[in-house]
C-alpha cells in the first residue's frame, strides 16, 4: 500500500514524499482510513512505529475541508504528557502541513505565557498542550472550545502514569460533546481501557504487536554487573565500542546529575535532562546532542518522551524501570523508521523482579553477556523458576521441631494472658489512698500544745487575753477603739503596726503653738505638700478659722507662696491683697526657719 491511496490531497502528498515516505507504517495504514472516516479511534502502537503521522496527516485533511476558525478558538487539541513530545508533535504538524493554509501552536509549563496568549488570539487550526498549562490558559479565558472538532491524546498511558487523570477529567467538562476522539497508548491497560469507555464512542481498535516492529530491529543485549560498578561498565562501553551517540536513562534526577558528573570526569561530553531542569536548560542540551557536540545525554523517563533524534544507535538502561512499559518506550528511541538500533541494560542482582516484568511484557528473553573484568559478584537469575529452585535444596525442618515450637507459642501466649489478667486485677482492687483530715498547713504542735492543757489553764489564758485587750481599749492604743473621742471624723487611728503609738485626734478648737517642739503628725488620708518639721499648721489640720478667718503658713524651701484662706461672710481673705488688677502676697522668704504666723491682707 502507498500513501497514495489512503485519500490524502496533493499538498499533503507532497510533503510526505519530500520526507521520504511512500509507504505508510502499519499503524499509519490502519488508522488514516479510519479517522478520514470520521471513526474514534484507539490505537496502541510503542514508540518509533510512526503513530504521530497516524493521526497528523488525517486531521490535517479534514481540517483543509472545513471552514475558517474564530479568534482564541481552536479546531483541534492534542494533548501531550510531556514538553518534549508537545514539541515533536507540533514540529511534526508544521512539517506536514507546511503547504496548507492552517495555523498550528504549542502550548506548555516552564515559559512565559503571555506570547503563547497572543499566538492564540487570532485562532489556531490545531493547538498541541499539556494539561497543566492548557488549563491556566483557559482560566484566563484565552482559549475556547466552541468550534472544536477532533480531540488527541498521544501517549495517554504516560499521562495516567504522572497522574494527569484529574486534569483530563476536568478538560472533559469545558469541550463540546459533539467531537472525533482519538487515543493513543503503548498498551491496552485496564486503566486506559477505562479513560477510552468516558471519553469514546464505539472507537475502532487497533493494536500493533511489538515484537513485529521495533523488537526485530533494535539488538537487545543485558550485561549482568554489580550495582556500584555500573558507571565503571558504561564508561568502558563508551569508550571500548567508540560510541559517539548514546542515550542513558536512568530512574532518578539525582541519579541523572551524578552520571552526568562522573562522565565529564573522564573527559565524556555529557549532560543530563529531567523535570527539574528548565525548559530552555532542556531545549538546549537535546540540541547540542542531535548536533553532535555531546556524546552522552543522560535523561529520565519523562524527561524522555518526544526525543525524535534519527539514527539513534545506542540506548543505555542504566537503570531498570519500575513499570515495564517504560522499556518499551525508552527502546523505542532507537531504530526509528526502519532503522538499526542497540538497546543495552545494565541489571545488578537487586533488579531481577523488574527484569523479569520487561521479559514477560515484550515475550522474549534478554540475552545475557557479562563483560570481562565486570563480573558480578552476585548471579542474576536466569528465571523465576530458576531462583526458586535455588531454594530446594535447602534442608527443611522436621516435623516434631515444628510441634515443639507451636507448643511453645502456645503456652507463651497463656502466661502472657494469665500476667495480663492479673495485672488488670490488682489494678481494680487498690484502693485510692485517703485525704489527710486536717488540713496539711495546721501545725501540729499548737494542737498539742491546747489539747495538753487543763481546763483551768485554758480559762485563765482567756482572761489574761480580755484584760489585755481592756487595757488597751482604755488607754487608746487599740487600733478599733470605736469609743475615743474622734470627732475629726477618723473612725480608726493611723495604724502602722504592732509597736506604733496610737495618738488621739485633735479637736477642732484646740491650738498647738508655733513654739511647741512636738513633731507635725501627718494625716493619713492626705498627704502633705511640704516639709512637716519646717512650717505651722492650723491645730485641726484645716486651712483655718472660720470664726476669725485667719490662717497661719509654713514657709516652703527655695520659693514664696501664700495660700488663700479666710472667713468669706466678713469678707476677709489670707495671704494676699487683691485691689484692682494688682495682687501682693506675703510670707516668709526662703532662707527663713521661724516659725510664725503672717500678716494678712484685705480686700477692697
Amino acid at each position: 500500500m502507498k500513501f497514495t491511496e489512503l485519500g490524502l490531497s496533493k499538498p499533503l502528498l507532497r510533503a510526505v514524499s519530500e520526507e521520504g515516505y511512500d509507504t505508510p507504517s502499519p499503524i499509519q495504514a490502519q488508522a488514516i482510513p479510519a479517522v478520514l472516516a470520521g471513526r474514534d479511534v484507539m490505537a496502541a502502537a510503542q514508540t518509533g512505529t510512526g503513530k504521530t503521522a497516524g493521526f497528523t496527516l488525517p486531521i490535517l485533511e479534514l481540517l483543509s475541508r472545513g471552514k475558517p476558525v474564530k479568534s482564541n478558538c481552536a479546531r483541534t487539541l492534542i494533548l501531550t504528557p510531556t514538553r518534549e513530545l508537545a514539541a515533536q508533535v507540533e514540529a511534526s504538524v508544521m512539517t506536514y502541513g507546511k503547504y496548507m493554509n492552517l495555523r498550528s501552536a504549542v502550548v506548555f509549563g516552564g515559559v512565559k505565557i503571555n506570547p503563547q496568549m497572543q499566538k492564540l488570539r487570532r485562532g489556531v487550526d490545531i493547538l498541541v498542550a499539556t494539561p497543566g498549562r492548557l488549563l491556566d490558559l483557559y482560566s484566563q479565558n484565552a482559549v475556547r472550545f466552541d468550534d472544536l472538532e477532533v480531540l488527541v491524546l498521544d501517549e495517554a498511558d504516560r499521562m495516567l502514569d504522572m497522574g494527569f487523570i484529574h486534569d483530563i477529567k476536568r478538560i472533559m467538562h469545558v469541550l463540546p460533546n459533539k467531537r472525533q476522539n482519538l487515543m493513543f497508548s503503548a498498551t491496552f491497560s485496564k486503566e486506559i481501557r477505562q479513560l477510552a469507555k468516558g471519553i469514546t464512542k464505539n472507537p475502532v481498535e487497533i493494536s500493533i504487536d511489538p515484537q513485529t516492529t521495533t523488537a526485530e530491529r533494535v539488538a537487545q543485549v543485558m550485561h549482568p554487573v554489580d550495582k556500584k560498578r555500573k558507571k565503571e561498565l558504561l564508561l568502558h562501553l563508551v569508550a571500548q565500542g567508540q560510541w559517539q551517540q548514546v542515550l542513558v536513562f536512568c530512574r532518578t534526577k539525582h541519579g541523572s546529575n551524578k552520571l552526568s558528573e562522573y562522565l565529564e570526569k573522564f573527559g565524556v561530553t555529557s549532560l543530563a535532562i529531567h523535570g527539574n531542569k528548565s525548559q530552555a536548560a532542556r531545549t538546549k542540551a537535546l540540541a547540542a546532542f542531535k548536533d553532535g557536540k555531546v556524546r552522552v545525554l543522560v535523561a529520565t523517563d519523562i524527561a524522555a518522551r518526544g526525543i525524535d533524534i534519527d539514527l539513534l544507535p545506542h540506548v543505555v538502561n542504566f537503570d531498570l524501570p519500575n513499570v515495564p512499559e517504560d522499556y518499551v518506550h525508552r527502546i523505542g528511541r532507537t531504530g526509528r523508521a526502519g532503522a538499526e538500533g542497540e538497546a543495552v541494560s545494565l541489571v545488578s542482582a537487586d533488579e531481577f523482579v523488574q527484569l523479569f516484568d520487561v521479559e514477560k511484557l515484550i515475550g522474549n528473553k534478554l540475552k545475557r553477556v557479562i563483560v570481562d573484568d565486570f563480573e558480578p559478584t552476585h548471579d542474576v537469575p536466569e528465571s523465576k523458576e530458576a531462583m526458586r529452585g535455588s531454594y530446594a535444596n535447602k534442608p527443611k525442618r522436621p516435623a516434631p521441631y515444628k510441634q515443639q515450637a507451636k507448643e511453645k507459642a502456645k503456652q507463651y501466649q497463656k502466661d502472657s494472658n494469665k500476667f495480663r489478667a492479673k495485672l488488670e486485677t490488682e489494678a481494680r482492687n487498690k484502693k485510692k489512698p485517703k485525704k489527710p483530715k486536717t488540713r496539711p498547713f495546721v501545725k501540729a504542735s499548737i494542737k498539742e500544745k491546747w489539747a495538753n492543757r487543763s481546763e483551768k489553764e485554758n480559762q485563765e489564758a482567756r482572761e489574761r487575753s480580755l484584760q489585755a485587750k481592756e487595757g488597751q481599749r482604755r488607754s487608746g492604743q487599740s487600733p478599733w477603739n470605736k469609743d475615743s473621742d474622734n470627732e475629726g471624723g477618723n473612725k480608726r487611728s493611723n495604724y502602722k503596726g504592732k509597736n506604733n503609738n496610737f495618738k488621739k485626734p485633735f479637736k477642732s478648737d484646740d491650738r498647738r503653738s508655733a513654739d511647741e517642739s512636738a513633731p507635725f503628725k501627718k494625716s493619713p488620708y492626705k498627704k502633705p505638700s511640704g516639709n512637716p518639721g519646717q512650717r505651722n499648721r492650723s491645730a485641726d489640720g484645716r486651712s483655718g478659722s472660720s470664726a476669725e478667718g485667719r490662717h497661719s503658713t509654713g514657709g516652703y524651701k527655695g520659693q514664696n507662696k501664700s495660700r488663700p484662706s479666710g472667713n468669706r461672710a466678713g469678707g476677709n481673705q489670707a495671704s494676699g491683697n487683691r485691689a484692682g488688677a494688682n495682687r501682693s502676697g506675703s510670707g516668709r522668704s526662703a532662707g527663713q526657719r521661724s516659725a510664725g504666723p503672717r500678716s494678712s491682707g484685705s480686700r477692697s
